[in-house]
């Protein structure tokens, strides 16, 4: 038997295309979807990331302003560049490329990005909602692997899956993603006993594989109905490879996502989704009577900035009224 592979590049394919709807009405409405990479330091494999991006950016229609730095910047002047795009309106989404040179402090530039422009998922605001089941800016490559099993129509109710791997960026978000879908989890990491690796995957409906060790888990590890989705992505003797070694485990599950193509296209998709989200949410203001959203209605009266939605607005005696005291820092609040 030999898997169905499953195919990033035409996963991706299909959400840029129903992200290119939802742009063409932002922008008929005066709004450009915007998303700010800083990119630190001359990483050939960082700065290769940012041309795909540049390049899917560009087809969806979205802008993308790359902020240059120099490897021995300061974390001071990271920091100003950060607090700078936070107060630009007209900036959606804020992305720090990782990796970062080693004396720069990743977890407070990452807490820095202002959480409704954090189109990385990774600020304590948004991980606080996704492991609180709210609605946020999820994990770009969490959403990329739910995205893939969504599309192929993979089973998740009641399903055993296996996440091998506990990161922030991805091990613990896929997590809480598997389970809101009812799907029963079991996390293995470097401390996992061999015996006990072993015995969960030869029973796991599901693999995600996000450790960063090449070909580390083979066809005989695997049970033979097995989805395996390989996050992982090393080079190896001038080749890309995941963690999963693909060519004796394609012959063993039923489906498996290839390295490289796909993960990776999916997790480009998902981080335009989540700049196009933050580009909308950004601009809907609610009704304050019935707290449906109220894109593009602003009333404000003398007594306050008030929003309602176009069928309440028209019952106001001061609608369309302009508040001068109304600025950008009162529609999301002084940092």
């Amino acid at each position: 038997m030999t898997a169905l592979i499953m195919d990033g590049k035409i996963v991706a394919g299909r959400i840029q295309g129903q992200l290119s709807v939802e742009i063409d009405r932002l922008v008929q409405a005066g709004i450009r979807p915007c998303l700010a990479v800083i990119l630190v330091g001359d990483n050939p494999s960082s700065a290769a990331y940012v041309r795909h991006k540049t390049a899917v950016a560009q087809l969806l229609g979205i802008t993308l302003e790359l902020k240059k730095m120099s490897e021995a910047v300061s974390q001071q002047d990271v920091l100003h560049e950060i607090w700078q795009l936070n107060a630009y309106q007209e900036v959606h989404g804020i992305l720090v490329q990782l990796p970062l040179p080693p004396h720069l402090n990743k977890q407070e530039l990452l807490q820095a990005v202002d959480p409704r422009k954090d189109v990385d998922g990774l600020h304590v605001a948004n991980l606080g909602k996704l492991f609180n089941g709210q609605r946020g800016l999820v994990p770009c490559t969490p959403a990329a692997v739910m995205a893939i099993l969504q599309h192929y129509n993979v089973a998740l109710y009641g399903k055993q899956a296996v996440v091998l791997g506990r990161s922030v960026l991805v091990g613990k978000p896929v997590r809480e993603l598997l389970e809101a879908r009812d799907v029963t989890v079991t996390t293995c990491h470097s401390k996992t006993p061999p015996s006990v690796l072993r015995r969960v995957l030869e029973s796991a409906d599901v693999v995600v594989a996000a450790m960063g060790r090449p070909r580390s888990i083979t066809g005989e590890m695997l049970g033979s109905l097995a989805t395996v989705i390989d996050v992982g992505i090393t080079q190896v003797d001038g080749r890309l490879v995941g963690d999963v070694d693909f060519d004796s485990a394609v012959q063993v599950v039923d489906y498996i996502t290839p390295v490289p193509g796909g993960v990776g296209p999916v997790t480009v998709a998902m981080l335009m989704q989540n700049t196009v989200t933050a580009a909308r949410e950004q601009n809907t203001e609610y009704c304050e009577l019935c707290k449906l959203p109220a894109m593009w209605k602003r009333v404000t009266q003398f007594s306050g900035h008030h929003r309602y939605c176009e069928q309440h607005a028209t019952a106001q005696p001061d609608f369309g009224t302009e508040d001068p005291s109304y600025s950008f820092w009162n529609k999301i609040g002084n940092p």
